[in-house]
């Protein structure tokens, strides 16, 4: 599958939902961080492939903190006041499941879609 997944549709962003929870997750699983800094993940980490704006980002964020699955502080301590994200106990273990629902899906569709992943090395 060729293209970019992004706001403006670069590629069918329906692909995106229900995913987006777990990439802000596995972000945060390196250390805490502020929305511009995750956005830049994203995207640097993708290859450029997601490449998302604010607007989709922070009610990601927000509905993650009410889960309980992230928490937050507000930082002033490089500038300007920024809030810093950081993975709870619980966002951990939801990362993980997610990431065992994703092996299993992708292992599913995979004889039927063909690509050339391959899914015995354990990659991510």
């Amino acid at each position: 599958m060729h293209g970019r997944l992004c706001d403006n549709g670069c590629m069918r962003s329906a692909l995106l939902k229900g995913h987006l929870d777990a990439l802000v997750l596995a972000v945060l699983a390196e250390g805490p961080a502020h929305g511009y800094s995750i956005l830049t993940a994203l995207r640097v980490r993708t290859g450029g492939a997601i490449s998302l704006q604010g607007g989709s980002l922070y009610p990601t964020l927000r509905r993650l903190e009410a889960a309980g699955l992230v928490g937050s502080k507000w930082d002033a301590e490089h500038g300007r006041p920024r809030r810093v994200y950081t993975l709870r106990e619980k966002g951990r273990r939801q990362l993980e499941s997610d990431r065992g629902a994703w092996d299993e899906f992708v292992r599913a569709l995979n004889p039927l879609l063909g690509t050339n992943l391959n899914l015995d090395k354990g990659h991510r």
